[in-house]
């Protein structure tokens, strides 16, 4: 990390602190339940703020990196496989083809991790209702444990980029991953109707933390943690905390990867990851109100997983002797990807109304 891009870092993080303690420790400072129409101005705000920063990179993409020549450009595009061409280009032409590639990457990433998060919100429903968490204290739990899925993504972030830099087939294990994962989640679409729940005695967060600490079985508000007869004690809503951090590390598992399959550069990873990690509070309280209406976007996301991981497995399969090349641009994977979202949602909606006038007629 050289030192533009580490006072790029630093600045960004100031930002992004900046915006979350105006919007927990002067806006949502009391615990209350979030209305739909508060959680889709937050969505609505947060969706901006990535977008804004999409428009700063499409024009400023190389003051990320401290980019001055066109051979630092170069540089770039052969570290992290951009598909682009700069040769015989300008500083000025090839710095405005690679803004746009990378604002598009960023966009794309974007894109998809915040369509994945969709099914995290499943999750995190479950957990708060296995564990009976009151709807006012949704907030506080999924504010800190944004904070925390931050700093887990940074390093997953970076040190997966350390070993794809190193370990090339690392790519092929996390197209297979993402393969896997998208039949899964088709799986899980055909038995949705299904009840489930989660064991949260057995849970192996639960465990650890009652072997680690001592848990108290009273009620304690809104508080993570007591003292009690001079002894600490954690309480039930820190547990239920700990469960949902453990629970976007599996969530990385696919989503990050997902990512990797658009982009090489862990900057970018990291961006688009941030900024849907950073809408995912707001996004849980617009999604519970209304995720009854969009009933086939969880199989749209399991084709997305299963895209990205063949776009991914197929693009390096040649490095294994294949006389095979496949290299998607990023502008048409981004046009896919829509295409897939777009496809469920409407799917959704078309059911929906198929279902209203069938029980007018009937």
């Amino acid at each position: 990390m050289n030192y533009n891009e580490l006072l790029f870092f630093g600045v960004f993080l100031l930002i992004i602190s900046f915006l979350l303690y105006v919007d927990l420790g002067l806006v949502g400072k009391k615990n209350h339940v979030i209305s739909l129409r508060e959680g889709t101005f937050w969505t609505a705000l947060w969706v901006a703020v990535s977008v804004g920063f999409y428009i700063f990179i499409r024009f400023h993409g190389t003051a990320m990196h401290g980019l001055e020549t066109p051979e630092d450009i170069q540089f770039r595009i052969d570290k992290f496989n951009h598909p682009i061409q700069i040769t015989g280009l300008s500083f000025e032409q090839a710095s405005h083809l690679y803004n746009i590639n990378l604002a598009l990457e960023y966009i794309t990433g974007y894109l998809i991790e915040y369509s994945l998060s969709v099914d995290n919100v499943f999750v995190i429903a479950m957990i708060f209702i296995s564990f009976g968490v009151e709807q006012r204290y949704y907030k506080k739990v999924l504010f800190w444990g944004i904070l925390g899925a931050i700093v887990m993504r940074f390093f997953f972030i970076f040190a997966a980029s350390a070993l794809i830099q190193r370990f090339w087939w690392v790519l092929l294990f996390f197209g297979a991953l993402l393969i896997a994962l998208g039949i899964k989640m088709f799986i899980d679409f055909l038995h949705r109707h299904r009840k489930k729940e989660i064991d949260i005695n057995n849970h192996p967060v639960v465990r650890f933390s009652s072997r680690i600490f001592r848990v108290s079985k009273e009620p304690a508000g809104n508080r993570f943690w007591i003292r009690k007869d001079g002894l600490f004690y954690i309480t039930p809503l820190f547990i239920t905390l700990l469960v949902i951090e453990f629970s976007d590390v599996i969530f990385a598992v696919d989503s990050v990867p997902a990512v990797f399959s658009v982009t090489k550069d862990p900057y970018i990873v990291f961006f688009s990851n941030i900024f849907a990690i950073l809408g995912l509070r707001s996004l849980f309280f617009v999604v519970m109100n209304i995720i009854n209406r969009f009933e086939y976007l969880r199989l749209g996301l399991s084709v997305l997983l299963v895209f990205v991981g063949l776009k991914m497995t197929l693009h390096e399969i040649h490095r294994l002797g294949f006389d095979f090349h496949f290299n998607l641009s990023t502008e048409n994977s981004f046009y896919i990807i829509i295409l897939i979202l777009v496809s469920s949602i409407l799917l959704s909606l078309a059911k929906n109304a198929f279902g209203k006038r069938r029980k007018r007629k009937s």
